[in-house]
């Protein structure tokens, strides 16, 4: 819940500015009250491969759900992007691994393309439950939808997300690692390697070479940096 119009229009300009690498997907995700704004002034097409996601929707395509939006609705507008399951959904407003899997189900029926997040808590770090509690919340979209072409899986650590800690690279890969197996196990190993599997949790430009060199690390989830300068170098980050 960042960002002004003042402030989201000196970030889209910089991205606009920006010599970035047409290597690299970029996707930002704005408050919903600006996702309009954002879309109509960043650049696409071309060298730029830029584009907006939701920072949520509900799994439901219209109704009495005030507050809420829908993919129907994302569809509506071309927002080609959300993200479910982030942490502070899962932690501060109740998602279940089941409603976020009906997400993740409503939004790819509209052709929505999910970044769909999972990760374990500092308590469940800490009992040695990652791979448990990470593996339980793939299978929970994994038993709903079995096509992930269109699903981006994100790792974020909710114990390295705003708190300045972050996943060693060994830890990141660790568990980026048991999610391609997972994957390759439980859907096919064409859907293994064809998964991008990013990661999240305080990823600076000082942090995602190392991380962002891991065999198993795609791209990252980029919080509190993707609103500074240092954002474009994170963007850049496998430039030679």
């Amino acid at each position: 819940m960042n960002g002004s119009c003042d402030s989201l229009k000196v970030i889209v300009e910089n991205l606009n500015q920006a010599d970035l690498d047409p290597q690299t997907e970029v996707v930002v995700a704005p408050p919903t009250l600006y996702i309009c704004n954002v879309r109509d002034h960043i650049k696409s097409g071309g060298k730029a491969n830029l584009a907006v996601a939701a920072q949520n929707c509900y799994s439901v395509s219209s109704g009495a759900y005030t507050g809420e939006i829908s993919a129907q609705q994302l569809r509506d507008v071309e927002v080609p992007w959300v993200i479910i399951g982030h942490s502070e959904r899962r932690t501060l407003f109740g998602d279940t691994d089941e409603l976020i899997a009906k997400k993740v189900e409503a939004c790819l029926a509209e052709k929505i393309k999910v970044i769909f997040c999972v990760g374990e808590t500092l308590e469940q770090r800490e009992a040695d439950k990652t791979l448990e509690v990470v593996e339980k919340q793939l299978a929970a979209v994994g038993d709903k939808v079995k096509d992930w072409s269109d699903i981006v899986v994100a790792y974020e650590p909710v114990w390295a997300i705003g708190t300045g800690k972050v996943a060693t690279a060994g830890q990141a890969q660790e568990v980026h690692k048991a999610i391609r197996e997972w994957i390759g196990k439980n859907l096919s190993s064409q859907a293994a390697d064809a998964t991008r599997i990013i990661y999240g949790g305080s990823v600076t430009a000082k942090n995602c070479k190392e991380i962002g060199q891991q065999p198993d690390v795609d791209g990252f989830l980029v919080g509190g940096a993707s609103l500074k300068p240092e954002f474009v170098d994170i963007i850049n980050a496998n430039r030679s």
